[in-house]
């Protein structure tokens, strides 16, 4: 075994604990870590893999929904496993992983941040949940699912829709307005920012969001006043201004 294979199968074997699945066929795991920026993807990349994964999470997480939430209407289910399956649900798991230590792709990916970076690590895990599908079958698959997203699924404010949709219908229905959100500050730097959004409704007491992008401040925000207007249920042990 030379130099380079002995590596590459130190880092298969460092996934492979993590993910808790051993490949029978090492060549699809490393597919599904490689991205299509890398000159050196003889084996192909990982975009028809995220295809298939895409699928067979959405086949899981649907089993699941339906097993656990038995009197919950078809709109419900459809929007806990609209969050589920998003692309900021699967690049938390990734990061649950650190699965970014592994990931190979061209220079000018390594380059990438934020949102555009945390969608590659979302269509890696979908290309991990393709590769175990293919390895081992559905009940392998389903065990990796179940493990990262059982306990999402399960969570009190995982039917929770939109934020700014929900409370742009709720503004609109209880004064008549449309909320206004503006940009209160900027921290941090270019790399790692932190934006501060403030969201007015003419009648109602303003709130405050922070977060590493302008929208998920946006989001943060909302969610504040529908938390302290009673329209969402706080999750246990937070607070807001």
């Amino acid at each position: 075994m030379s130099r380079a294979q002995k590596k590459q199968a130190e880092v298969n074997a460092r996934v492979e604990e993590r993910i808790g699945h051993r490949f029978s066929r090492p060549e699809r795991l490393e597919r599904a870590l490689t991205h299509s920026s890398t000159r050196a993807n003889l084996g192909g990349n990982y975009e028809r893999l995220e295809f298939l994964g895409d699928r067979v999470l959405g086949l899981c997480v649907a089993e699941l929904l339906f097993k656990h939430f038995g009197t919950a209407s078809e709109g419900e289910l459809s929007v806990r496993l609209n969050q589920l399956v998003s692309a900021q649900t699967c690049s938390e798991v990734a990061d649950d992983l650190n699965l970014h230590e592994f990931i190979r792709t061209g220079a000018d990916v390594k380059k990438l941040t934020g949102k555009r970076m945390a969608n590659v690590r979302a269509d890696v895990v979908e290309s991990l949940i393709a590769a175990i599908y293919l390895d081992a079958g559905l009940e392998a698959a389903r065990a990796f699912i179940l493990r990262h997203w059982k306990s999402r699924a399960l969570a009190e404010d995982a039917a929770r829709r939109d934020a700014k949709t929900e409370l742009q219908e709720w503004a609109h229905a209880r004064f008549g307005v449309t909320p206004v959100y503006r940009v209160a500050g900027r921290d941090g730097p270019d790399h790692e920012p932190v934006f501060t959004v403030i969201v007015e409704i003419a009648g109602a007491k303003p709130a405050r969001g922070e977060s590493s992008s302008k929208r998920a401040a946006e989001q943060a925000a909302a969610a504040a006043i529908l938390e302290r207007e009673g329209v969402w249920q706080r999750p246990t042990g937070q607070d807001h201004d």
